[in-house]
């Protein structure tokens, strides 16, 4: 299991598409890998699925298919109309 936290935070763009790299690939050989960041982008791109947190608390999942920034944003603010809330 890998678990990565804002794996690309500061970095240059180079050393990012070599991160995320080595984490697909991870992935792909069949590792679990959790990622905890931020940047919406890089875990709409790395993510099969997508958990919400709100106060400490999931408040939403999604799959990464599914996903967009919008309802991201919603589920982020605890917003109701956001699918998937508890």
């Amino acid at each position: 299991m890998l678990l990565v936290g804002q794996p690309t935070r500061g970095v240059d763009i180079g050393a990012i598409e070599f991160i995320h790299q080595q984490i697909v690939k991870l992935r792909d050989a069949g590792s679990a890998v959790l990622v905890v960041s931020v940047e919406l982008e890089e875990v709409m791109s790395l993510c099969d699925r997508i958990l919400v947190m709100f106060e400490g608390r999931i408040v939403g999942e999604i799959a990464a298919s599914d996903a967009d920034a919008k309802t991201l944003g919603l589920m982020m603010g605890n917003a109701s109309e956001a699918g998937g809330n508890a």
